[in-house]
Parts: C-alpha cells; sequence; structure tokens
C-alpha cells in the first residue's frame, strides 16, 4: 500500500533534502554531479537556499516522495538552456526499498505536470551509458533514446545517452 506524497518541496524540508541528497551521492556516486565529500562539506545554509528556489516558480523545481519521515524519492526539473520548450530531469533517486514500483512514474509524472503548466511540452534526461536497468524504466514511462550521446560531465571516460518524451 503506497504510504507517500509526492510534492514540490518547500523551504521546511531542507534538512530532510540535505539527509536524502547524502544518501543518494553514496549509493549512486556515478549518476549526479557532485561527490559525497562536496555535498557533506555544504553548509545547511546551502542547501536551504537551493531548497527555497525551487519551491516555487518555473525555472528550477524539485519533488520529493515524502512518507512523513525520512524522504525515499526525489527528482528535479529545470529549463534546458537553449530551449525553452523543454523541461530536463536531473537527480531522479529512489530509495533502494522503493525501486521498481510506481514510484519513479510519480516523480517523473510530477515534473511532466509541472513542466507543462510553465508551458514547456518536452522533457529530457540523461542516463549513464550501460545502466540498462534505468534505461528500461524510463522507456516504460514513455522516453525514447535520441541517438545523442555526451561525455559524462565529471568523469570523462564515462558516456551518457540522452532521452526525450512529450508531457
Amino acid at each position: 500500500m503506497e504510504s507517500w506524497n509526492v510534492r514540490r518541496v518547500t523551504p521546511e524540508d531542507a534538512g530532510r533534502m540535505r539527509a536524502l541528497r547524502l544518501e543518494m551521492l553514496a549509493d549512486s556516486p556515478l549518476a549526479f554531479l557532485e561527490t559525497l565529500e562536496r555535498a557533506a562539506s555544504r553548509p545547511h545554509e546551502g542547501y536551504r537556499q537551493l531548497i527555497r528556489e525551487s519551491s516555487s516558480g518555473p525555472e528550477r523545481a524539485q519533488f520529493i516522495a515524502d512518507p512523513g519521515g525520512p524522504l525515499i524519492g526525489h527528482a528535479g526539473g529545470c529549463v534546458v538552456p537553449g530551449e525553452p520548450g523543454c523541461t530536463v530531469i536531473f537527480a531522479v533517486y529512489l530509495t533502494p526499498a522503493h525501486r521498481g514500483g510506481k514510484l519513479l512514474g510519480q516523480l517523473v509524472e510530477a515534473v511532466a505536470d509541472w513542466s507543462a503548466a510553465c508551458g514547456r511540452d518536452e522533457l529530457m534526461l540523461e542516463v549513464v551509458c550501460g545502466n540498462g536497468r534505468a534505461v528500461r524504466a524510463y522507456e516504460k514511462l514513455g522516453f525514447i533514446d535520441t541517438g545523442v550521446r555526451l561525455r559524462h560531465p565529471t568523469i570523462p571516460a564515462l558516456a551518457e545517452l540522452q532521452m526525450r518524451r512529450r508531457v
């Protein structure tokens, strides 16, 4: 039985978001654009500021799965530079106990609904090449591999594949 609420972050979520971010980086270090050490050393005010900026407005949003205690999932969205009709989905994470169910779809749809409300009708995301489980999960949500391959922004030896879908 579902026991969480998927919603946009609020400034009050900063502490729990910091804890989830550190978990994300410890669990999946190749999937995100910073190291655990860097995130752990960021002052708490840095997390509070980011959450404030992501809690309202059309440029950037973060959505969480909140069961009332520690957070169990996250997905963010922001405007793609140079593509005003597209939202890039970033920092998607589900705690291990919630992988393989419907939570991923709920988080992606929260970003899609926000994107559509902001007038953007396309979603884009990038997945590390070789992460077949993530690719298959996104394909089930309607994403298509565009054939575009990009160098990983922090680990040049890795590549990422780009996927897109309509909202």
